[in-house]
């Protein structure tokens, strides 16, 4: 069968109303690996609204030549799509060539889409060079606090995989001015300390801690206030 028709037919598959059919079809194209593929699972990646087929997709660009895989993903990142940027970064986390390490820019880092800051997050996490690891969390440090628990979550995992070279930038942020920031520093420790531990149960634990930190203090005794006299000595008791 000629390259075009291959590719025209997975094409055609992973364009099936049937998100199952889809499945399918990206499941066969990394069983049978073939270098046309790749463009029509990238093409792909961007667009498929499912889950479960979009983390299919990346498995079957796995199964190709990583070589090229990376130089068809690059590209992506630099995207309008937030989707296609994001699936781009999670393909390359998964790949885990230590060469694109590069290619996790700032900008994705900082981007304002929480699933792209994410996936970034992850990528740039699993692949940082053992002499960036403090600069990428510092990096990753000004995010503490930021979205819902899911976006928090994800960056707490972050700062696990990078590893104690993260600890002083978590450490200071858990002095900040923002409650928030505190919290999610506080949360992130617990879990550097306790990898396994859940997420939700360290983020409680962390409330509890910044409340007893910050607790107001009791008031000032006034140096000037009436003391209250010394006990009685006791019936029978002689006084010393």
């Amino acid at each position: 069968m000629a390259e075009g028709d291959i590719t025209a037919g997975l094409r055609a598959a992973l364009e099936r109303d049937d998100a199952s059919l889809r499945l399918r079809a990206a499941m066969d194209a990394g069983t049978r690996p073939n270098d046309a593929f790749i463009a029509v699972l990238v093409d792909r990646c961007a667009v498929e609204p499912d889950f479960f087929v979009r983390d299919m997709l990346t498995w079957a660009l796995t199964r190709h030549d990583a070589s090229l895989v990376v130089d068809a993903i690059l590209p992506e990142l630099g995207s309008p799509f937030p989707q296609a940027r994001s699936q781009g970064l999670h393909t390359l986390s998964k790949i885990g060539d230590p060469r694109t390490w590069n290619a996790i820019t700032p900008a994705l880092l900082d981007d304002e889409e929480s699933s792209v800051a994410r996936a970034a997050w992850r990528a740039a996490a699993g692949l940082v060079p053992d002499t960036e690891r403090a600069a990428l969390a510092a990096a990753l440090a000004r995010h503490l606090g930021r979205g819902d628990i899911e976006t928090r979550r994800s960056l707490s995992r972050a700062f696990v995989m990078i590893g104690e070279e993260s600890g002083p930038a978590v450490d200071a942020a858990t002095e900040a001015d923002d409650e928030a920031v505190r919290v999610h520093a506080l949360a992130t420790r617990a879990l550097m300390d306790d990898p396994d531990a859940g997420f939700e149960g360290a983020v409680d634990h962390a409330r509890r801690v910044n409340a007893q930190r910050h607790a107001p203090a009791g008031p000032a005794a006034d140096p000037d206030a009436e003391q209250p006299a010394p006990d009685a000595p006791e019936a029978g008791t002689p006084d010393a």
